[in-house]
């Protein structure tokens, strides 16, 4: 018996009845023979921690853009608290955390620089629009390894495809990240908020403060503490009425004083049009993009679909780089 098997079998004898073993996953999509030490799960995680896209999140916006400070979360910060939460909740409940992690840690490869206004920019001007948990699939079955993808199991792929609120995952891994994805964004949007001077405690509604707690670390310690309570011995992933309702609502403040603050919103008119002018670039001269697209095109790819695959791949630096490049005079570089 190799160390797989073993740990396969430590699996079947301690978790949960309703986790999800890898020695039952559905498989690849295409199939590949096991490794002698790391589960299948085990594997996709760490395929994705070695990919491209997942170092490039350190250098994309989480909320806010361009901001002056140094502790501001990116779209990578966000992605690991999400696993941590995630992975907290999977240990209490006994799930398998190697699939929560391979989840958590994908689930937002395919998002744009800067953002939810990349990602709303790109939606409106590409035909069929733009979705991060799609692009994020995407990310992962055909852009990834040269083209050839990551080939992840199916449990891995229904997790990060369905992490939105709209959707269920299969697995009940898969909706602890869809959770865990929620409670992440509430909590740390809110500190970067009051970090950055727009919004403070006594902005929120005291009930809020009374349900929830009087602080960001309080109010992460109930969110966390309540899905494990309701959802203990239970075949879903679950919140009390009380405290999903106060979550909603929070997270409904969120949209109002944070998101759509003008402080958070002040860069998006450029973002805006620096995406929409590089789509419209790339889309007329397909063959300025780098090789790996090009070849897409010509194995029967749309340059539109190719062109957002290139942008929405870009960190928000680079985006910049290749705009300058594109739209400002060579004689400017003597400035």
């Amino acid at each position: 018996m190799n160390i797989r098997e073993q740990i396969e079998q430590d699996d079947e004898r301690l978790l949960s009845p309703y986790a999800s073993l890898s020695s039952h996953t559905r498989g690849r999509q295409e199939k590949q023979d096991l490794d002698e030490v790391r589960t299948e799960y085990m594997r996709d995680r760490d395929r994705i921690v070695h990919c491209k896209a997942f170092r490039r999140l350190k250098d994309k916006t989480q909320v806010f853009l361009d901001p002056e400070g140094d502790h501001y979360r990116t779209r990578l910060t966000h992605t690991l608290e999400v696993s941590q939460i995630a992975r907290t909740i999977g240990r209490a409940l006994r799930l398998n955390n190697d699939l929560i992690e391979a989840i958590a840690l994908g689930h937002d490869l395919g998002h744009t620089p800067y953002g939810h206004a990349g990602e709303r920019t790109l939606n409106a001007i590409m035909p069929g629009g733009f979705r991060h948990y799609e692009q994020s699939l995407r990310v992962v079955d055909r852009l990834e390894n040269g083209g050839k993808g990551l080939n992840l199991t199916w449990e891995v792929r229904d997790g990060i495809i369905n992490h939105q609120l709209e959707t269920t995952p299969a697995t009940l891994e898969g909706r602890v990240v869809r959770i865990a994805d929620k409670i992440a964004y509430i909590h740390h949007d809110m500190d970067d908020a009051q970090r950055a001077g727009i919004i403070s405690e006594d902005d929120i509604p005291i009930t809020l403060r009374m349900t929830l707690g009087y602080t960001s670390k309080e109010r992460l310690n109930t969110l966390v503490l309540d899905v494990i309570r309701s959802s203990e011995g239970k075949n879903d992933i679950l919140q009390s009425d009380t405290i999903h309702d106060a979550m909603m609502l929070f997270r409904k403040l969120m949209f109002a004083d944070v998101y759509m603050n003008p402080v958070a919103k002040a860069e998006e008119v450029k973002v805006n049009r620096m995406i929409r002018c590089l789509y419209d670039y790339y889309t007329k001269n397909p063959e300025e993009m780098p090789a790996e697209y090009v070849r897409m095109i010509r194995k029967g790819e749309t340059p539109e679909r190719v062109a957002g695959d290139y942008i929405s791949g870009m960190t928000d630096a680079y985006c910049v780089r290749c705009f300058r490049k594109i739209y400002e005079p060579r004689s400017w570089d003597v400035f």
